[in-house]
């Protein structure tokens, strides 16, 4: 497993950061929506809709959403809106994972409305946050390539502190694996992350400090989205979101982190004054 997480990420992480630091917004905001709607598709079996009819329904629904958000972008008013209801949600479902209790999985078949709803404001908010992340006009795909090594750095560091130090579990009733030694190894990661941001950039005392502390929360964050998506797979009963990504799962299991932490990040940025 550990060799073919490995030799995926030896293929994806290169690629990825090209494709951030070379195409330009309009394409790569396209290559995101595109992988929005692959995670819609996953989604879609996980909220119960067992046929492709009904999950392509979803996924057509789910681009409808990201055109109508296209149309918001320009709008900083409206995207400061965008990000805030996203930040709202995000701790409406940190309480709900404090609260959350074990209970029998549903069958796969078993539709939810309100989970394919969810899936709406999990997916289309981080599209809008990591393609406006990129389109930023001061260094742009610099700061949204840093957003993704602060959670691949992050999510390295939980996974190896979890697998060396791990003994307390974060919360086994929705992810028996997860421990919050592996939390403090995020953290640990994301305060690196931070710090060498921090003494590339010239930035005053305080901003410099914000950025410290959005860098933190933001990784904060993507564990809830990790957890999250953890609670979903756990409540259908299966253990990966799909099968595209050798050694990862699906593609809803390597972008959990990040429907979370783009949001996060960007509402941060904004609310400081600092995008």
């Amino acid at each position: 497993m550990l060799k073919q997480r490995i030799l995926t990420a030896m293929v994806l992480v290169p690629a990825v950061a090209a494709s951030v630091l070379l195409l330009p917004n309009a394409i790569l905001a396209l290559l995101l929506a595109l992988v929005v709607l692959a995670g819609a598709f996953e989604w879609a079996r996980l909220s119960g809709i067992a046929s492709l009819r009904g999950r392509g329904l979803y996924v057509a629904l789910m681009a409808l959403v990201l055109f109508l958000l296209q149309w918001l972008r320009p709008h900083q008013e409206a995207l400061f809106l965008v990000m805030a209801c996203a930040a709202l949600w995000w701790l409406s479902v940190l309480v709900g994972l404090i609260l959350a209790k074990p209970r029998e999985p549903f069958a796969l078949d078993d539709f939810s409305v309100m989970q394919a709803l969810a899936g709406v404001v999990v997916l289309a908010p981080s599209w809008v946050a990591l393609a406006e992340l990129h389109a930023w006009p001061q260094g742009g795909p610099v700061l949204l390539l840093f957003l993704l090594v602060l959670i691949w750095v992050a999510d390295s560091g939980a996974y190896f502190a979890g697998r060396r130090w791990g003994k307390v579990k974060l919360a086994p009733a929705i992810s028996p694996g997860k421990t919050r030694e592996g939390v403090y190894g995020a953290l640990a990661g994301a305060l690196v992350c931070a710090l060498g941001l921090v003494l590339w950039g010239p930035l005053s005392a305080i901003n410099a400090f914000v950025v410290v502390v959005l860098c933190l929360i933001t990784t904060f964050f993507s564990v809830i989205g990790d957890l999250f998506e953890s609670l979903v797979k756990r409540r259908r009963g299966v253990k990966d979101s799909g099968s595209l990504l050798p050694g990862h799962g699906g593609i809803l299991d390597r972008i959990d982190s990040l429907t979370s932490a783009g949001p996060i990040f960007l509402f941060g940025l904004l609310l400081a004054g600092l995008a």
